[in-house]
């Protein structure tokens, strides 16, 4: 399980609260599912216990697992998680073509744009 880049500026916390969110979002880890261990987490990806509970307990204040004492964390399911992320992505959207209005962009060139470099990701072998 690759949950960490190092690379990446933001705390490890938040970069496994956001890949599981993802995995989540994702359909791979479905309601009901049991997370990993804290212990085993830890271990696997070679960080501090305290970390991933940090992580979990984040995972839980947002509502994506639930804990059941003496038997672990679980996926909670809430098709509402799914619904706010995509409300979440249009009112992004929506600033960012807002944004692209104010410069001068058309809608038409913007679309056109933005197809041209999925076309080019997509020709490089990633899948958007």
């Amino acid at each position: 399980m690759n949950l960490i880049d190092y690379s990446d500026s933001r705390p490890i916390y938040e970069q496994i609260v956001e890949n599981f969110k993802m995995q989540i979002f994702k359909g791979i880890l479905r309601e009901g599912d049991q997370m990993p261990s804290v212990r085993s987490l830890a271990v696997e990806l070679s960080t501090n216990p305290n970390t991933v509970q940090k992580a979990y307990t984040e995972l839980e204040r947002q509502g994506f697992i639930y804990t059941v004492k003496g038997r672990g964390n679980f996926v909670k399911g809430d098709s509402l998680l799914v619904e706010n992320k995509k409300e979440e992505l249009v009112k992004q959207i929506i600033e960012l073509f807002t944004e692209a209005h104010e410069i001068g962009l058309s809608l038409d060139e913007l679309v056109e744009e933005i197809k041209k470099k999925l076309a080019d990701i997509t020709l490089g072998g990633e899948n958007v």
